[in-house]
């Protein structure tokens, strides 16, 4: 308030802008853009905006997915096709093998007995001079020519005689009590036992000691002795 009693009135002070008179230009106002002709194209695809295929042809983006999709069926159905194609004649061989190894599995013990067959029909030769003679000593070498070939191909005989009877690998056919053999043991062997590995392929027929029966403990009396030597 001045001295002369009417209030002073302050003007707002102007921006610089509006002191120096001058006004902002349009490149001031406007953002940094590059020009319009260095502008390159947007990336990915707007709406309503076409993909194109690898020929360059113009389609869809849900059209392009779907030939994908199907192009993706079509070789695993392919590759479907050509592994059911092998499985099939695998399954086709491993049968022709099977029924191979079926038709020639016992080779090797038949070329084996065919030397059995020829120490026959040399004791059959052999046996016309002293029949007798000639035929014991044949069965003897073709005996043990068998005996060979069949510990050749893991068949083993079971040892039965004088051997403690085990049911598994004995069968027993009767019991003989004697004193002369501890109980339990083979006596004797009806038809000799085979092994073929670990498996017994057929067990051995025979007779098992037993302990002889126990005498009575009171002997039985004489009836001659009960009568008085004075009668009569």
């Amino acid at each position: 308030m001045d001295t002369s009693g009417n209030p002073k009135v302050t003007r707002p002070v102007e921006d610089e802008e509006a002191v120096s008179g001058t006004q902002p230009g349009k490149e001031e106002l406007d953002p940094i853009l590059p020009p319009e002709d260095e502008a390159g194209p947007a990336e990915g695809t707007g709406p309503g905006e076409k993909e194109t295929d690898t020929e360059g042809r113009a389609v869809a983006p849900e059209s392009a997915k779907l030939d994908a999709l199907r192009k993706e069926h079509a070789d695993l159905n392919e590759r479907y096709l050509r592994l059911h194609a092998e499985f099939d004649n695998y399954k086709k061989r491993m049968a022709k093998d099977r029924e191979e190894l079926r038709k020639f599995a016992n080779e090797g013990i038949i070329m084996e007995l065919l030397s059995v067959i020829d120490h026959l029909e040399m004791a059959v030769q052999h046996a016309q001079g002293d029949a007798l003679a000639n035929v014991v000593k044949g069965v003897e070498i073709t005996l043990k020519e068998f005996e060979r070939v069949l510990e050749n191909n893991g068949v083993r005989r079971i040892e039965a005689q004088g051997q403690e009877f085990d049911p598994n690998v004995h069968h027993a056919m009767t019991q003989v009590p004697t004193a002369e053999a501890k109980a339990n043991t083979v006596m004797e062997e009806f038809r000799k036992g085979y092994q073929l590995h670990d498996k017994v392929i057929r067990p051995s027929l025979v007779a098992v000691a037993a302990a002889p029966p126990e005498p009575d403990s009171e002997a039985p009396r004489d009836a001659s002795a009960e009568e008085s030597p004075d009668s009569g």
